[in-house]
């Protein structure tokens, strides 16, 4: 069957066509674009130069829109993560979607969603998750700290009244990047009307953020999780995208906490629990440089002083450079503490251990990992279990004690420094105590032991193969021994054979005969100390008077063949073996090896150094020789002073830590070194890099190769020895160097300078070329601006001046840069606070972000501030003045009362009762000082849900001081009691003389509209004042004089403490009350004033005199308008009325009949008349259609027709054109 299995054909690339053509094209790195071009140009000619111009303005326009004012990259190397908020309404997916994507990049699953999630998406890119609950004070203080927000809109519902709100929320501080995510898409079961519900939500979407806005779409849920590949598209989008640095962010420290603990002291909790906290809290440091002990504001809780700032180790660090494509299983971190990922969380100081507090079936939890079992198990301090611990230094050997260690110590043989007149160095004398006391039976096992495993160390690097073999043969009777002397260790042997090898050198390469006689002599000097050293370290068990035989047998041995490195150890092995047998091969063996090395040695020797390898190493050897040679000149400081310290031999006694370890002090020792230097002396710096063309050059004329005189080069004396010496022999060599003739030497003099003259020549051409180059550097720089713009210009200075910033510090270590920058953004810091409120430690809810908002220098201070506001289109109500308002204003939230002011023409600040429909207006208020330009938002409360929009108004800061003065409009009132053609005297206004001083000449008016001027002031009654008029006023007429006065802005700060509250009732911080919601509360209702309710209007009937005209206007009046003497009608004469005709019963019946048949019969009509003109408007509608038919069956006929007629005249015309025929 598989046989008849037909393969696929496979697909064969082309090699030829115009495909193929484009594909070679294009891996060439050309462009078909610029081919067709030349090929076919009048193709991408200019068609149309209107069109052309407006496809210019438009691309131009486009292109600007695009430009930003560009700003100084201060992004760290490494950045912290970016701050992914997760927004929506309730129960839209906000934790589902930020488990997916975690489980996407992490490939972990996350329980509950609490608190910073903080990830590492890529090689350069860390997330910090964060979702927003449905609280507007989480909303706000979110929407300042975020990179990117995922706005989760639930498409079967559509758009919820938070959406709009964070949306503006977000515009007004600083407009992060935004992107849509619809949700709840599987509840449409209508393709169309799926598709139809996504385009006017994308459109809707677009006219709030902006048009071409990113918008997701999650199509439906597997398993409670989001269909993994949308997330992993939409996790791709954010794993790319890139962000704008916002103003308030980049000029601002700022700190997402993901880690609060407390470090209050546990003795005062318990005097006082109501005590203010110390708390620490952590997080990755964001937007600018972070100083210690600045000022901090944490929303929710207030302003604080930072007592003290650390950097910590990076919990969720980047993965280390390399060149891979992606991140393996180890790399993809995962870092909540707040949601409990984590077993082990590590402090300055402390470590905590993060457990589970539920207990399913009454049965503890055991952690995952046995570091945090054993931290949990531990019953005692580690002071405790250090006094009480004992050390094994090796296998089955006994325990070191405290006690009988510190006894040994004190029993251990010491050794002093002293200076040796006759070898002109410092010695290592041993000193014993007087009490020695030997234990043989506690030390056994420890020296067997020890023997053992450094008999192995020294067997691997200088022991031959048969030695190993004798070794392992009475390795068995090693185990019997009970006591004995410890091998020479590693360190002496090593020490042997570089003494060896010195000796060697020294044979080789020695200053003096003197060397070499001194050579031998302080060989053995070296030996009798080494080994007055060693016993110097050795334990009391190793000092047994019982082995003195055993030493001489040692000691035998190494007489045997002096300088041998290794002998030390076959002496062990001598000296371990009990059986006489093993000992005598051993002997025998080693007897034939030293033969057989001297041999060896010689051979090598004579092998290595031959008569022309001397040279080899000059270098070395010379130093050396000139180091020996300086350290046994006299030491000059000896001479004067009496007394010197070697730097290369004092050592001074270290400080030991339980008999093993020693502290060095390396500054101190240097400090004494460099105080004992002796100046008389050369010690060649070896700190020169000799591979540096600088250093070259340096010393480059100060050899014969170098740039000489004529009469001193190198190379003319040379010719000058060449002609007075000639042909020589090199003694050493053998080699025969030959004269030149007088012909040979003009020919190569003729070479040698045509050469010189054409590398004169390159040399100077290459110079010309360099010059001309600069030069046309240098114009096209001053002249030609290329396609160069100004906002390149600029963004190329910016980007100078990060490069500048980064290098600065580039070389420096962490502590050092921020002692002098701060803190840099990217670094993971604990930030120390004390006076923290007790509700922030008692009360915390990680579901609720905490903030850490560095503040600038003036900051901190509360004064006035001008604003310029507008109230929101689509907030219900207008705001009032005097009505507390709680504002969002940089990193705070506050409560304030402002003042609503609009300025008039003559620069009058006129104080507003309520806010402008659709227009700006200012404000002054009392808050914290603020930078100019800085946008907030205000809110009338931020306690529990309003069925309406929340955002109340918008606007910006515009000043920081007082300048602006507010003026109340204020009318006076008085009443004239006097009257004197135009002067009246008026009461009323005014209370006393002083007060109508102040007002003379001002400008009075009445309520008719006659203008005045106050005159003087009357002596009574009080206030009372003479005032002249434009025209006599009447005694019922109101004068009324418009003044103004300034208004003072209330002092009302009062920040908004939601974190404070108990857990659950975080959403409803309430602060002051307007005064209609306290009567509203209070039950209390305002009594109106009598003279603003409207009364019934009662007016009394007038009545009218008889019009009387006097009998000479009579006369003198026409006909027309003469009274005409009319006589009153009187009643009627009984004759002249109709009598009433009363019916008889059945003429009754017969009326009632006749008006019944009456009213059928009207309906009828009436009926019949409908129908009929129904059936009319039917028929208008048929002829409409049928004259509608007909046009258009005309209209179709004159097209024919004129398409007819038009080709007949197109062939006249053609026929006109070529000629009338001719006759032949």
């Amino acid at each position: 069957m598989d046989k008849k299995v037909k393969e696929q054909k496979r697909h064969q690339q082309k090699h030829s066509g115009p495909k193929a053509e484009r594909k070679k094209l294009k891996k060439q790195g050309g462009s078909t674009e610029e081919d067709e071009r030349k090929r076919n140009p009048r193709a991408f000619a200019v068609q149309s130069a209107v069109r052309m111009a407006k496809m210019f303005h438009r691309s131009q326009d486009i292109k600007t829109k695009k430009h930003h004012i560009p700003l100084v990259d201060r992004t760290p190397v490494e950045p912290p993560p970016v701050v992914i908020v997760v927004v929506g309404p309730p129960k839209v997916g906000k934790s589902t979607l930020i488990r997916c994507l975690i489980k996407n990049f992490t490939r972990q699953k996350l329980g509950d969603v609490c608190g910073p999630v903080t990830i590492v998406s890529g090689k350069k890119r860390r997330l910090t998750f964060m979702e927003c609950n449905n609280d507007i004070n989480t909303m706000i203080d979110l929407a300042k700290v975020a990179d990117l927000v995922l706005m989760l809109i639930d498409a079967s519902f559509g758009f919820e009244m938070e959406t709009f709100e964070f949306l503006n929320i977000c515009q007004v501080h600083g407009s992060p990047r935004i992107m849509g995510v619809l949700t709840h898409l599987d509840s449409f079961k209508n393709n169309k009307a799926l598709r139809k519900t996504k385009k006017n939500l994308k459109h809707r979407f677009w006219t709030e953020v902006y048009q071409g806005a990113k918008l997701f779409y999650l199509s439906g849920m597997v398993y409670d999780e989001y269909q993994s590949q949308e997330v992993k598209n939409l996790g791709r989008f954010i794993s790319v995208m890139k962000f704008r640095p916002l103003v308030w962010q980049t000029s601002h420290p700022y700190v997402l906490v993901d880690r609060m603990e407390d470090l209050t002291d546990p003795e005062r909790l318990r005097t006082d629990p109501k005590c203010d906290r110390t708390v620490s809290l952590y997080g990755y440091l964001r937007g600018t440089y972070l100083k210690n002990k600045g000022q901090v504001h944490v929303p929710g809780v207030g302003d604080f002083q930072v007592a003290d700032v650390n950097f910590l180790p990076d919990p969720c660090p980047l993965p280390d450079a390399q060149k891979k494509r992606a991140l393996n299983e180890k790399e993809r971190l995962l870092y909540a503490p707040m949601a409990g990922v984590g077993g082990v969380v590590y402090d300055k100081d402390a470590v905590y251990i993060d457990l589970p507090a539920n207990h399913v079936n009454q049965q503890e939890v055991q952690p995952t990992t046995e570091l945090v079992q054993s931290l949990i198990d531990a019953h005692s301090t580690l002071d405790a279990k250090m006094a009480a611990s004992k050390v094994s230094l090796f296998s089955n050997s006994t325990t070191l004690d405290p006690l009988v260690f510190d006894q040994q110590k004190k029993d251990c043989p010491r050794e002093e420094w002293i200076w040796d007149p006759s070898t002109q160095r410092e010695r290592r004398a041993v000193i014993f105590t007087e009490k020695e006391d030997f234990d043989e039976d506690s030390g056994s096992s420890d020296d067997e032991d020890t023997d053992q495993e450094e008999e192995e160390d020294v067997d691997q690097t200088h022991l031959s193969t048969f030695l190993r073999k004798a070794r392992a043969g009475c390795e068995g009777t090693e185990k019997s021994t009970l006591d004995g002397r410890p091998p020479v260790k590693k360190q002496k042997l090593d020490e042997q054979s570089e003494e060896w090898e010195m000796s060697t050198e020294l044979l080789a390469f020695a200053d003096s005969e003197d060397d070499l006689e001194m050579s031998e002599e302080e060989k053995d000097k070296k030996k009798e100390a080494g080994r007055e050293g060693d016993s110097g370290h050795s334990s009391v068990e190793e000092e047994d008077q019982s082995d003195d035989e055993a030493e001489e047998d040692v000691a035998a041995a190494e007489a045997s063949v002096e300088g041998e490195p290794g002998e030390y150890k076959i002496a062990c092995l001598l000296w371990n073996c009990d059986d006489k047998s093993a000992r005598f091969h051993i002997l025998r063996q080693r007897k034939t090896h030293m033969q057989t090395l001297k041999k060896q040695k010689f051979r090598n020797i004579r092998i290595m150094n031959p008569a022309g390898m001397w040279k080899d190493n000059l270098h070395k050897k010379a130093s050396e020789a000139f180091q020996r040679q300086q350290e046994a000149a006299p030491n000059l400081r000896k001479l004067v002073y009496g007394s010197v310290v070697e730097a290369d031999d004092s050592e001074e006694v270290e400080e030991e830590l339980g008999g093993l370890f020693r502290v060095s002090h390396p500054q101190k020792k240097k400090r004494v070194i460099a105080n004992y230097v002796d100046c008389s002396r050369f010690n060649p710096d070896t700190s020169h890099n000799w591979d540096l063309e600088e250093m070259l050059s340096s010393i480059r004329d100060c050899f014969v190769t170098g740039k000489w005189e004529e009469d001193q080069d190198a190379a003319a004396l040379l010719k000058e020895d060449e002609k007075l010496f000639g042909e020589f022999e090199d003694l050493e060599t053998g080699e025969v160097h030959q004269g030149l003739n007088s012909g040979e030497e003009d020919a190569v003099h003729d070479a040698e300078d045509s050469l010189v003259k054409v590398d004169l020549e390159e040399v100077q051409k290459k110079k010309r070329l360099e010059k001309k180059r600069r030069l046309k550097e240098r114009f096209d720089a001053e002249y030609d601006d290329g396609d160069a713009t100004y906002f390149d210009d600029l963004k190329e200075e910016m980007q100078k001046q990060a490069e500048v910033n980064r290098a600065e510090f580039k070389d420096e270590d962490d502590e050092t840069r921020v002692q002098y920058e701060g803190f840099r953004p990217g670094m993971y810091i604990r930030l120390e606070i004390s006076s923290v409120p007790c509700e922030f430690v008692i009360n915390f809810d990680p579901h609720y972000p905490i903030i850490i908002g560095g503040l600038g220098s003036s900051e901190g201070n509360i004064g006035y501030l001008q604003m310029r506001l507008k109230k929101h289109r689509w907030y219900e109500r207008i705001l009032k003045t005097r009505d507390p308002l709680i504002l969002s204003l940089g990193w705070r939230r506050f409560q304030t009362i402002p003042l609503y002011h609009i300025e008039d023409h003559n620069g009058r600040h006129r104080l507003l009762k309520y806010t402008p429909q659709h227009m700006h207006c200012g404000a002054s208020i009392w808050g914290p000082i603020t930078p100019q330009g800085t946008g907030f938002l205000a809110v009338q409360s931020v306690a529990g849900m309003k069925a309406n929009f929340r955002i109340a108004a918008t606007g910006v800061i515009l000043d920081l001081d007082k300048s602006v003065i507010v003026m109340k409009k204020l009318k006076l009132i008085g009443y004239p009691y006097k009257i004197f053609k135009n002067t009246c005297f008026v009461k009323g206004m005014f209370n006393t003389v002083l007060e109508v001083a102040k007002f003379e000449g001002a400008s009075v008016r009445t309520v008719s509209g006659v203008r005045g001027q106050i005159k003087k002031a009357l002596s009574a009654p009080p206030g009372s004042y003479r005032a002249t008029f434009e025209d006599r006023l009447l005694m019922s007429d109101i004068v009324f004089l418009r003044s103004w006065y300034p208004v003072s802005v209330p002092q009302l700060y009062n920040p908004v403490t939601s974190l404070l509250l108990p857990v659950g009732q975080k959403d409803s911080w309430g602060g002051m009350r307007t005064l209609g919601q306290l009567k509203h509360d209070l039950g209390i209702r305002s009594k109106p004033s009598m003279d603003s309710l409207y009364k019934p209007v009662t007016r009394a009937q007038r009545h009218f005199n008889p019009l009387h005209i006097p009998k000479e206007l009579q006369k003198a009046l026409p006909f027309k308008s003469k009274p005409k003497q009319q006589q009153c009608k009187g009643k009627t004469p009984r004759d002249l009325q109709r009598p009433s005709v009363i019916r008889e019963p059945y003429e009754r019946k017969v009326a009632a009949l006749l008006h019944a048949l009456s009213t059928v019969h009207n309906h009828k009509r009436k009926k019949a008349h409908m129908v009929q003109h129904g059936k009319h408007k039917e028929f208008l509608q048929q002829k409409e259609k049928q004259e509608e038919a007909k046009m258009r069956r005309q209209k179709e006929a004159r097209k024919k027709l004129y398409r007819v007629m038009g080709q007949m005249e197109q062939k006249k015309h053609r026929s006109s054109l070529k000629g009338a025929p001719q006759d032949v």
